[in-house]
């Protein structure tokens, strides 16, 4: 089980957050999430929203650290991405 984690560069409601998501599936990332403590409310569409306070945790419980933009290739390549408003990426 391999899950990843970006730095906490996105700004939101006052603080800072990663992105945690799975290559393999929905359901290994939602195992590692309940394992951590976040709440299912924190899941949205394809990763898990993760405050800068708990990224450390992800990190020692397992979670790989990549860039943002490899998590979204990650995504993409697992057939796991859903992005916003059922936008589609183009194929070249």
């Amino acid at each position: 089980m391999t899950l990843y984690i970006d730095p906490p560069n996105w700004p939101g409601h006052g603080r800072m957050w990663s992105h945690l998501v799975s290559d393999v599936s929905y359901e290994e990332l939602h195992a590692f999430a309940e394992r951590l403590g976040v709440a299912r409310r924190a899941f949205e569409r394809d990763h898990y929203d993760l405050p800068s306070h708990r990224y450390t945790d992800a990190v020692a419980a397992g979670a790989v650290e990549v860039s943002s933009r490899e998590v979204v290739r990650l995504l993409y390549d697992a057939g796991l991405r859903r992005p916003k408003h059922g936008l589609q990426r183009r194929s070249s």
